[in-house]
């Protein structure tokens, strides 16, 4: 079941994405910090997300 929605989709996928470009201008070991990204674009991407659902929270309108 889906439980994430739109605006926070958006969010998720954006900062992502913004997170994935240091792995591109860090140097060194530094650029393992992008790897946080993945998290958001896979949350993102698939609409799901395991930490809302412990929660008990849903921000998708459609159900």
């Amino acid at each position: 079941m889906k439980n994430v929605g739109g605006t926070d989709r958006v969010v998720r996928v954006i900062l992502g994405v913004a997170l994935l470009s240091l792995f591109y201008f860090l140097p060194g070991y530094w650029k393992l910090a992008g790897l946080i990204s993945l998290p958001f674009l896979i949350t993102g991407i698939a609409q799901k997300c395991a930490i809302n659902q412990m929660l008990g929270r849903n921000t998708c309108k459609i159900r």
